[in-house]
């Protein structure tokens, strides 16, 4: 099976994060790999929301979580029985499948029950005459089992608890055998012996069974038809009648109710947690509609995955999708620091001390020599831009200069003017739409021992705005803290004019005073030259938590 592969940001993605996923899934399926997908984490910022209608390109995928459902293990082929075929239909599904459990259906294609192969070995264990002699089914399901027609009387569907005695003996004999029981629960089987077709059908017996085929006298049909006897004719001899009409008995009646079953859509831990702490072997899984979808055992558990990972712009799991924990990472690009999880297999890890993700894919084009489109090249470099802020963050390097001046060329873009107007199309916090999206637009986890925090950044031209925000912001701040459930949450707003950011923090209040900025007012601290997270903000935040 060929996997999907989804090449993915951080959540709260920014333009680098959108730009690297959508270029670098362009060169992997240039380079022959079809089922690559652009994907996001998260919704797209105004910036970047911005940029690519600007140049015209779809937004990648929006993959909220990418927790493996039960789907995703599913073989849909399940072997099922309906719930008015006879008992003989299962055991032949048992006995081609292999199975252990049979889900019984109704018309409707839902399940009913299902019947354990451990039950049908039960039954078959029931070794005194009452029981082998007990035949629970109906006419109809009795005429199907035995390839039988009926000469007399017609079909019925009621399941009825039957006692069977086979009439190969003499007259006065069978009729002594049959005399302690109700002639109306009586299926009486023999072969071209005329008194005994006579004697049961006198005593209206339920059902006569006349079997190998043979011939039954017309004045035995018309004495059956008015004494309302049902008369059936098998080809089947009298031992694999008997036999038969034992397995008469109609799926629906041998059903257990009591079944496991999850959902399609349900998360696979919820499987997994039904089939090792149930105690059934096998679980029922449903459509959305209750039809059955298939049957999951502990081998499914073990079914590869259709889906993995290539994580662009991050490498922690605290920053990735929901859910890329349980999946397979086949690739990290990234320009952070590293706290990556480990892998089960070697993969490439590609990372570099630059500004952008975006600088980094750029690179991978070249290697390949897979010129980037005038299109892509303009994605690539927006990402360079908006990351390194038009390559006036201290993250700036010599490759980041060089790839812009490479992929200026490329887009037929100038790219001071392109950087320019990239910030003038988002540096109003208004455009968020609210203060909870400023917030946690590009919000970020990070760690310190066990200490956990987090960090958003956005760009302004001014910070006059701002000021008419603060309050708000601030109770932005306080409820995605408390939401996440970090020791401190802070907020970037970097103005892009003065190279400088103001920082508002809420919690770590006993850390404030180790921050070493001015503090204007309490929240809040002026930094000055301050303009990368990456870079700057963050190794200092991890000192002062870390007490250095």
């Amino acid at each position: 099976m060929e996997k999907e592969i989804y090449v993915i940001g951080h959540r709260n993605p920014d333009t680098d994060s959108v730009a690297s996923a959508i270029a670098y899934a362009r060169l992997k399926r240039e380079l022959g790999e079809e089922r690559v997908t652009a994907a996001m984490a998260g919704a797209l910022n105004p910036q970047t929301t911005w940029l690519l209608s600007r140049l015209g390109i779809k937004a990648p995928l929006y993959l909220a979580d990418v927790h493996p459902k039960v789907r995703d293990v599913l073989r849909r082929t399940a072997v099922s029985v309906a719930e008015t075929a006879p008992l003989l239909t299962a055991l032949e599904l048992f006995h081609h499948h292999g199975i252990r459990v049979l889900p019984v259906l109704d018309q409707r294609g839902a399940p009913t029950g299902v019947i354990p192969l451990l039950k049908i070995a039960e039954r078959s264990l029931a070794t005194g005459p009452a029981s082998l002699r007990l035949v629970t089914a109906s006419l109809d399901s009795l005429a199907a089992c035995l390839e039988a027609s009926f000469l007399a009387g017609s079909g019925d569907g009621a399941v009825e608890t039957l006692h069977l005695f086979v009439g190969a003996m003499a007259e006065e004999s069978f009729t002594a055998k049959i005399a302690g029981f109700d002639p109306a629960n009586l299926v009486v089987v023999t072969g071209d012996r005329r008194s005994i077709q006579l004697s049961a059908i006198e005593r209206g017996v339920r059902l006569l069974v006349v079997t190998g085929g043979l011939a039954v006298d017309k004045d035995v049909l018309r004495l059956a038809a008015e004494n309302r006897v049902a008369l059936l004719s098998t080809p089947l001899d009298t031992a694999a009648t008997v036999s038969r009409a034992r397995l008469a008995t109609p799926a629906g009646h041998l059903a257990d109710p009591g079944f496991e079953s999850v959902s399609v859509g349900a998360p696979l831990g919820r499987l997994r947690e039904k089939l090792l702490h149930s105690g059934e072997t096998a679980v029922l899984v449903l459509e959305e509609d209750g039809t059955l979808a298939g049957v999951a055992t502990k081998s499914s558990l073990f079914e590869p995955l259709p889906y993995a990972l290539i994580l662009v712009d991050h490498n922690e799991l605290s920053q990735s999708v929901p859910g890329a924990e349980d999946l397979e990472i086949l690739e990290v690009v990234d320009h952070h620091k590293l706290g990556n999880p480990p892998t089960s297999n070697p993969i490439p890890f590609i990372t570099a001390p630059v500004g952008s993700t975006c600088t980094i894919v750029a690179s991978l084009y070249e290697e390949h020599r897979v010129p980037p489109s005038a299109e892509t090249a303009a994605l690539l470099l927006a990402g360079i831009l908006s990351d390194t802020v038009i390559l006036k963050s201290p993250t700036t390097t010599a490759k980041d200069r060089d790839t812009v001046s490479r992929l200026a060329v490329l887009a037929g873009l100038d790219w001071q003017a392109f950087g320019a107007e990239i910030f003038a199309a988002s540096g109003a916090l208004s455009g968020y739409g609210s203060p909870d999206r400023v917030v946690g637009s590009d919000f970020k986890l990070f760690s310190q021992g066990e200490i956990r925090f987090g960090v958003g950044q956005v760009e302004v031209f001014g910070f006059a705005e701002f000021e008419e925000m603060k309050t708000e912001l601030k109770g932005a701040l306080a409820s995605l803290r408390e939401k996440e459930g970090l020791e401190l949450a802070g907020l970037m707003v970097t103005d892009i004019s003065s190279e400088s950011t103001m920082f508002l923090m809420d919690g770590g209040q006993g850390y404030s005073r180790f921050m070493g900025y001015p503090q204007p007012e309490p929240q809040v601290f002026e930094m000055k030259g301050v303009m990368s997270r990456k870079k700057q903000l963050v190794p200092h935040l991890i000192k002062v938590l870390g007490g250095r």
